[in-house]
């Protein structure tokens, strides 16, 4: 448990040192000044246990400092640090990119381009539907991340600070709504869902008033949205969705940057809806913590050549390493422990909400869990005021979180949790949010 005095002096002492040479730019919530991990605990500067239900934003999903992961890592470590993938060969990337096309999300065959982080992946596979395709145009979702570098900037729109400042990004971009069934962009008439409805719009008022559909390359879209809430689609989108890709020639793209990697309870969030997409973006959760992205991509799809597309740095030795020890500890039952414990989670979270009246909604799968905080449930308005006061209050108690959407929380912890510490982490939560309502 935490101290009542936070940060200690180790942990102002280094924030100071921070501000002093770190970009501002970077969107620190609460004063945690890290010294080590071990499994869903960490421990700040100051010796305070803090339980992690951040993992680094969706990327220690073996937990913290696994030791075969660290193992993993030495061992490369020993052998060599860096060989340019783009240039020459070496085993370790070969047998992760075997890796992901074992547990590609189709049924053919796929080819892998590596990079460093999720931004990357979703640059390669942009670039990737343009060429193959010989189109120009892209759809995407409003509250959807993608990324925060032009091409990929182009495509998130969870929030405008993301935006601002940096106009134009690269052009041919339409967003749509993303199908949310608690809040509902689209009139529903005539239809069974939000997913029907947004299929519809995208069909018969994108496609049919400003878009034309032969000239879109790809739809670009997270199976369950990351930052923009943990919005978990009805479960008609997604068939639909694949169906209008068919029937236009157009590519669908699932960015699984935050929810791949086994984080829902299967290796793929797309997977939930029985449907295949064409290519898959992944970083974060890949590596348990190093620096790794990946476009996973059909073959027939990898038709660029040779300079087409590379990178200096994209599938580096030590991190392709700490990949394969996370993708085996995913195969030896961590996925079936972010089902299990993922739904112990929020069975507690159905449990706990009928005493706060500032819950609501509850969703996600798996290990990511996401709790729409609101200021009066009849009109559902955002409380984020009530949200950051919760994190805050959370953080002095020993628990680490961290907000999504206008007004929501987000449990993303590593998908090796066990329920003794999924407990004493509701116990807080519990606690923090009865306390932030009674101050609000």
């Amino acid at each position: 448990m935490a101290t009542k005095t936070l940060p200690g002096p180790k942990g102002k002492a280094l924030i100071e040192r921070d501000q002093r040479v770190i970009s501002p730019s970077y969107t620190r919530c609460y004063p945690f000044a890290m010294a080590r991990g071990e499994g869903a605990e960490v421990w700040d500067v100051d010796g305070n246990r803090f339980i992690d239900f951040t993992t680094g934003i969706a990327v220690t999903a073996t937990g913290h400092a696994h030791p075969e992961v660290v193992q993993a890592i030495k061992d490369q470590a020993d052998k060599f640090i860096h060989m340019a993938g783009t240039d020459f060969y070496y085993e370790v990337e070969i047998e992760l990119a075997e890796k992901l096309n074992e547990h590609a999300p189709f049924e053919e065959d796929a080819k892998v381009f590596f990079t460093n982080s999720g931004t990357e992946a979703v640059e390669a596979a942009v670039k990737l539907a343009r060429h193959h395709s010989g189109r120009g145009r892209f759809i995407a979702f409003y509250g959807g991340f993608h990324g925060r570098t032009l091409g990929s900037l182009a495509f998130t729109a969870s929030k405008y600070t993301q935006q601002g400042g940096f106009f134009p990004a690269m052009p041919g971009v339409t967003h749509v709504p993303f199908p949310d069934p608690y809040r509902p962009v689209i009139n529903e008439n005539g239809f069974a869902d939000q997913g029907e409805a947004v299929v519809n719009y995208i069909e018969n008022v994108v496609f049919a008033s400003n878009v034309p559909a032969k000239e879109v390359a790809a739809i670009l879209v997270e199976p369950i949205q990351g930052e923009g809430g943990y919005v978990v689609p009805p479960d008609s989108f997604f068939p639909l969705l694949r169906d209008l890709c068919d029937r236009h020639g157009i590519l669908l793209i699932a960015d699984e940057v935050q929810s791949g990697m086994g984080r829902t309870g299967k290796w793929w969030a797309i997977e939930h809806w029985g449907v295949e997409p064409d290519m898959v973006t992944s970083a974060k959760g890949i590596a348990s913590g190093m620096p790794l992205g990946a476009l996973v991509a059909r073959e027939s799809l990898m038709t660029w050549p040779p300079g087409a597309h590379g990178n200096t740095f994209g599938a580096n030795p030590v991190s392709c390493a700490a990949s394969l020890a996370t993708i085996g500890l995913l195969e030896k039952g961590l996925i079936q422990n972010a089902a299990e414990v993922g739904q112990y989670v929020m069975d507690a979270l159905h449990e706990i909400a009928p005493r706060h009246p500032s819950i609501g909604d509850l969703r996600g799968k798996g290990m990511m869990i996401g709790i729409d905080l609101v200021t009066d449930p009849g009109t559902r308005e955002p409380a984020p005021a009530l949200r950051d006061d919760v994190v805050e209050r959370a953080y002095e108690q020993g628990l680490l979180m961290l907000g999504m959407g206008t007004g929501g929380l987000r449990f993303m912890p590593p998908l090796n949790l066990e329920k003794d510490v999924a407990d004493e982490a509701l116990q807080i939560f519990d606690k923090v949010l009865a306390d932030a309502e009674n101050a609000a």
